[in-house]
């Protein structure tokens, strides 16, 4: 008898989803009494693996902390990362015969505080997204919306208190869409993770307030920038006309110089060092 662990987002051990069930390749048969184990973290849990049809099964090794016998393995303290599918493979020493079986081992963890991103303000007639999240519990969470602390229903259109409200979310990912924002969705909202372990946690509430687009504020900020814009070519035209950017410069004569050595002499002759021209 054998396991092994196969990869996925998180480390899980699966068996099939039946009471009691096999898979027999050959003449040999693997069985699992149960094929789905939920356990608590940091406690022990019993995978159970039997067979027939095998004269001399070969069990690989594993860790320290879990122990093998005939009708399966045993943790002796589970943590979350033990979560996963685990395969129970058997063959005889020929490998002539072969079997496995899967289960599925889910190590219970209750959620954390969630963290939430809202916007504190939506513009009226936008799209706003609100998320949720916490990364602790096991089985993952689902997310449920409170607004005002009033429980938001999954279709807003079939609830009397939610009608004026165009949003849709989604309990696996935590997403709250509005789309549109409406001046009705104003108001403080909480999010609150559960997985059916432990006590249910929730977030601080946020407000977010929902305003219509301030057009006055925006023709305004045109005007001034305009209006300064005006300015600095004005100030440009001053400088033109009063020649601070004409770079001529008058009253200015050039100078020409010209040295040249001197000529070998005699000695007793005169001897010019160097001539100049002004």
């Amino acid at each position: 008898m054998g396991t092994e662990a196969r990869a996925g987002r998180r480390q899980l051990l699966v068996f099939t989803s039946v009471v009691l069930s096999s898979l027999a390749l050959g003449r040999g048969a693997v069985y699992t009494s149960e094929p789905d184990v939920r356990v608590p973290e940091d406690k022990p849990a019993k995978l159970s693996c039997s067979y027939s049809g095998f004269s001399n099964p070969r069990p690989p090794s594993y860790a320290d902390r879990v122990t093998f016998s005939h009708s399966g393995i045993t943790f002796h303290s589970v943590t979350r990362k033990d979560t996963g599918t685990y395969t129970c493979m058997v063959s005889d020493e020929g490998g002539n015969t072969y079997g496995e079986v899967s289960v599925q081992l889910t190590v219970l963890v209750p959620p954390s505080k969630p963290t939430v991103h809202i916007p504190s303000s939506a513009t009226i007639g936008s799209r706003a997204v609100l998320t949720c999240s916490e990364k602790d519990g096991s089985p993952p969470s689902e997310y449920y919306w409170f607004k005002d602390g009033v429980p938001m229903p999954s279709d807003p259109k079939g609830n009397r208190a939610f009608s004026n409200s165009s949003y849709s979310l989604n309990k696996k990912t935590g997403e709250l869409v509005f789309d549109p924002v409406s001046a009705w969705d104003t108001g403080k909202y909480t999010c609150e993770a559960r997985n059916g372990y432990g006590m249910p946690m929730r977030s601080e509430a946020v407000r977010m307030e929902a305003a219509e687009l301030n057009v006055g504020g925006i023709v305004a900020a045109v005007l001034v920038t305009l209006i300064l814009l005006g300015f600095l070519i004005l100030g440009i035209w001053f400088a033109y006309r009063r020649g601070y950017f004409d770079r001529t410069k008058k009253g200015t004569s050039s100078k020409k110089v010209i040295y040249s050595q001197p000529a070998a002499r005699s000695e007793g002759e005169f001897r010019q060092t160097s001539s100049f021209l002004v």
